[in-house]
C-alpha cells in the first residue's frame, strides 16, 4: 500500500516499524518541518502522489488537501481532538475517517488504537488493518482515546509531586518502572513523546471535561513556556 504521511516526520520510524518495509511511504512536507509552513511546496509534491495514494495518515487537519481523492481511507491524530468534533455536522466527510494514537512511543505497538467516526465504517478499518498488517482495538471517540489519556494524567501527577519535593525525578521514573513494570518512568515518557505534546493533550482534556485529573501542574506548563525538557 501506499501511505502518505502528512507532518508526521516526528514518528517516522516508527511509523515504518509499525507497518514494515513492503509499504511504500511518503512524507509531506518532505524535510522535517511544519507543513502550515510549506504549503505550496507540498501541494506540488500531493499532485505528483495522490492519484497513487491509499492510506493518509493526517497528523495535523489538512483534510483540504486530499479530501477530493476517490477512494482515500483516512486515519487523523485524534489524542487532542475527538472525531465527532472536527467532523461534525456539515463537516462530516464522503471518505472513511478513522482516529489512531499517533503520539510518540505510543503508535508502534501490538494494536493500533482507533475510533471510528461512523460505526458503518468498522469492516472497513478491519479491512485496512489487515492489509496493513497490524491488529487494533476500536476505543471510545473521545479526547485522548484512552492510552495518551492515561500516560499523560500520570505525568501530569508525577509533575506534582516532583513540584511538592516529594521525591526526585530519577526516584519518581524509578519508582514507576519497577512498582508498576511501565515500561518508561512519567519522565522519561514525557521527553520521549514530547513535553510539549503531553500538555497540549492535558489542555484538550481539561477544556473537555474540566476534571480535575486533568488540571496542569503549573511546573508542565512552565516547562513547555521555556521549551524545556526534563533533566533525567
Amino acid at each position: 500500500m501506499h501511505l502518505l504521511v502528512l507532518d508526521g516526520h516526528h514518528v517516522a520510524a516508527e511509523l515504518r516499524q509499525k507497518f514494515g518495509p513492503q509499504h511504500q511511504y511518503t512524507f509531506v512536507p518532505e524535510a522535517d518541518t511544519r507543513l502550515v509552513d510549506d504549503v505550496e511546496p507540498a501541494m506540488q509534491v500531493l499532485d505528483d502522489v495522490l492519484p497513487t495514494i491509499d492510506v493518509v495518515f493526517d497528523f495535523g487537519n489538512y483534510g483540504p488537501l486530499y479530501e477530493e481523492r476517490e477512494g482515500v481511507v483516512v486515519f487523523v491524530e485524534a489524542a487532542t481532538e475527538s472525531l465527532a468534533s472536527r467532523f461534525g455536522g456539515r463537516n462530516r466527510p464522503s471518505y472513511p475517517v478513522f482516529g489512531f494514537c499517533g503520539l510518540p512511543t505510543l503508535l508502534n505497538r501490538p494494536l493500533l488504537e482507533t475510533s471510528l467516526l461512523a460505526a458503518s465504517d468498522a469492516d472497513r478499518l478491519a479491512e485496512i488493518c489487515a492489509t496493513l498488517g497490524t491488529d487494533f482495538q476500536v476505543v471510545e471517540d473521545r479526547v485522548g482515546l484512552i492510552t495518551p489519556r492515561v500516560i499523560c494524567m500520570i505525568i501530569n501527577e508525577a509533575c506534582f509531586t516532583l513540584q511538592e519535593g516529594t521525591a526526585s525525578v530519577r526516584d519518581i521514573d524509578l519508582g514507576m518502572k519497577l512498582g508498576t513494570n511501565y515500561p518508561k518512568g512519567p519522565f522519561e515518557w514525557a521527553n520521549a513523546i514530547g513535553v510539549a505534546r503531553v500538555y497540549e493533550v492535558l489542555e484538550a482534556l481539561w477544556q473537555d471535561t474540566h476534571d480535575e485529573r486533568y488540571k496542569i501542574c503549573p511546573l508542565l506548563k512552565r516547562m513547555v513556556q521555556q521549551g524545556e525538557s526534563f533533566a533525567l
